[in-house]
Formats: structure tokens, sequence, C-alpha cells
């Protein structure tokens, strides 16, 4: 099989290390890529958003099957062409992946199919969003109801900082607060078949303890040890399976991979939110676990034959990732800053841990930073204990001017 992902992060990256591990991947593609995903595939420049020009190059590749990985070429219809030139695609078409494009239309899916989730207000002016801030009180959860990269989000205990950041959105979608941690279950699904994948952890904030700013990720784990072992069926259930059929029912089937962020909170399991695609970071660590190969996965997903596919077959193994984010991150970064380091990783770490690229280029015969997460540092163990310690070694490695990193990624699982 000849593979297209479309993409240039972490995710693509851990995307396409898995893709190249199956022995059905003939050739593996990718664009537009970064400097690490061309060690395990060929790369493309492709404006991503461009439905027509995705099609094509995968028209003149002779693909069989397109993976897109990131939200906004799905919100911007890229499924839908990719499709259309007759070629699998793995990723929801446009109007289904307005569950993750508009919160305000995930919130109306969720009402629909009984899912539980936190009560909010759609709100459009100065007027609402008081009412709405008033109505709720401290914290406040104020977030954007279109695309922001992981960033459109304020959780807050200052009404001014909340209120600046809904008057800065067009649409905003204010809720309650839902206490208790959070969960990130991704499941592949073909529109009627759900499968679900191993459950992750994600931390959002920049600094370690979970403070400072909101970002798209700055690591995660799996297993989660101190996770009900019923979670996952409960979700399916409540969540997962309900939300599927009522996007079927209103006549915009999902196919592709359905992300619901969890909080377990005093009362049970509230979706936070939905997004249309895999994860970053979560999937470094999910994918790391996985033994099925995935090609077969996601073109029964793109073909609708999800109900054929064997059970997944998981690593008892635990796997942690820790992101190195370039100075300044999440505000503007700087980018330009060679990265040293990466070879003895390979030499010294492999295979227990490697290094996901994510805001990388190639300059010369350097590698250098060229966004603001610009690696995923991935190890697996035995335990969460293990598998830490085998990732900040090899972080410990890494030479970048000015990068950052969280140094509390999974501690408290790890010694539960």
């Amino acid at each position: 099989m000849k593979v297209l992902v479309i993409g240039g992060g972490a995710r693509e990256h851990a995307l396409c290390r898995s893709l190249s591990l199956d022995p059905d991947v003939t050739a593996l593609h990718c664009a537009p890529g970064n400097a690490g995903i061309a060690e395990v595939a060929e790369l493309h420049p492709v404006d991503q958003l461009d439905g027509e020009a995705v099609a094509r190059l995968a028209t003149e590749l002779g693909a069989e099957l397109v993976v897109i990985g990131p939200e906004a070429p799905l919100v911007a219809g890229v499924a839908d062409a990719v499709r259309a030139a007759g070629i699998p695609a793995f990723g929801p078409s446009r109007e289904a992946a307005q569950l993750e494009g508009s919160k305000a239309f995930a919130k109306d899916v969720m009402a629909g199919a009984g899912v539980p989730t936190a009560r909010s207000y759609v709100c459009t002016t100065p007027e609402e969003i008081d009412e709405a801030l008033d109505a709720f009180g401290a914290p406040y959860v104020v977030k954007d109801d279109g695309l922001a990269a992981g960033k459109g989000v304020v959780v807050t205990e200052d009404v001014e900082q909340a209120r600046a950041h809904a008057l800065a959105c067009d649409r905003v979608v204010i809720e309650e607060f839902l206490d208790g941690p959070e969960v990130s279950l991704f499941a592949i699904t073909d529109g009627v078949t759900v499968l679900p994948l191993r459950p992750a952890q994600d931390f959002k904030r920049a600094l370690d303890g979970d403070e400072g700013p909101n970002t798209g990720g700055m690591g995660a784990y799996s297993p989660l040890p101190w996770a009900d072992p019923k979670l996952v069926d409960e979700v399916m259930e409540s969540v997962l399976q309900p939300t599927v059929d009522e996007l079927r029912r209103r006549g915009t089937p999902f196919s592709g991979l359905l992300y619901a962020g969890l909080a377990i909170t005093s009362r049970g399991v509230r979706v936070i939110e939905f997004n249309a695609r895999f994860g970053d970071p979560e999937t470094q660590v999910v994918l790391a676990r996985l033994k099925t190969p995935l090609a077969g996965v996601l073109l029964n997903s793109a073909n609708g034959t999800l109900d054929d596919q064997a059970p997944l077959s998981w690593s008892d193994e635990a796997a942690v990732t820790v992101v190195v984010a370039s100075h300044n991150y999440p505000e503007t970064p700087r980018t330009g800053d060679p990265i040293e380091g990466l070879a003895e990783i390979a030499e010294k770490d492999a295979p227990h841990a490697y290094v996901l690229h994510a805001g990388t280029k190639r300059d010369g015969d350097a590698i250098v930073s060229a966004g603001g997460r610009v690696l995923s540092v991935t190890a697996t163990g035995t335990d969460l204990a293990q598998a830490r310690e085998r990732a900040y070694a090899a972080v410990g490695r890494i030479r970048l001017d000015g990068s950052q990193h969280r140094t509390d990624i999974a501690r408290k699982a790890a010694e539960a």
C-alpha cells in the first residue's frame, strides 16, 4: 500500500513512524513533512489547506490511502477533495469536522446524542458574555468557537481576563468549570463502527505544576494507572458511540479519528471538547503502545469496513513523551536555532527512546528549530517510572539554545 500523510508536526512524525514499521506499506510519502519525517518518508511541498492540490499530489503518487493529520485541512474539506478523486482518505468530511471546527456545533451534537458535558452558553455580544460569566462564576472557562490550534481556551479566576478573551472572539462558548483529572481518549471510526484506542493524559500548561499559559501540549503519558479499568467501556457507551450515531442520523457521518477530551468529575465523566483528528502529544504515546500494524486499521476506517477489523493488540509497556519547546513558546517563539544531540539519542537510547520532530527543518547540514514545539522525546518502559527516566535521559542530550521543557510529565502517576 502506498500512503500519503498530510501535515508536518510531531503527530505526523508519530503516524509516519508507525506506518514505516508496517510491512504492508510499500511506499510512504508526507506533505509537507519536516526534517525528522524525511528519515522515514519521501517529502513533498503542498499547501495542506488546498484540497485540489492535495488530491492532485495523491493522484500523481498513486497513493492508495491519504491520512490527514491536522485539524485545519479537515475543516477546510481536504478529505472531501481526496475522496472525490477516488482515493480513500482517513479523516472526516468538512461538515463532520465541524465537531472540532465549531464548539457550538459540538455542543448541539452532544445535546442531540445525550452526551454528558458542561453546561454552556454561546455568546456573540458583550451583554451575552457578561450574563454568561455572571451565571457560572469563577473559575471561568472561555472557548473561542472556531479553530485556535489548541490555544483558544482560557481558564481563569480573573473575570477581566475571561471577558477580554471572550470579546476578542467572534463567537464564544462560555461554560461551567469541570473539576477532576482530564483524560484523552481516541477512537477510530468509519461512521458506524467505533474502535477505541488506549487513554492518555496530556499536560497543557507551559510550566511545572500546571502553571503558566495554555499551550498545544507539553507532554503526555499512557497508560493511566489511576483510571477506572472500566473507563474505556463507559466512554464508548456514553460518549463515543452515541456521538457517531447522532452525526450519522443528521446526515453528516463521521469517519476518521474521534478524539474525546474528558474530565473525570465528582459527578462522572463529562466531555470537555471533541477533536476531529489525532491529538498532539497524546498520539506519540498511544501509537508507541499499539502493536497492530496501523495502515490496515486506517484503511478500514476510510473504506467503511471497520467491522472487519480484528481486535487491536497493545503492548503492556508504558510510554512517556516530553515536548521540547523553543525560547518564548507559547508566545512568539524564536526559530532558526541549531538542534544538537539527536545522533547521540539514536546511538545511545534507541530503541527505548526516540525523537519525533515537530517544528524542525533542515538548513544545509544542520537541523534547526522552525516552530514553537520543536521535538517530542518519546520513551517506553516496563512502567511509567522507567519510561520517564528514559525520556528525560534523552531530553538531557538535546542542545537547543533557550529551549524549555517541563520536568514533571507523568511524575505523579509514576509515583502513585
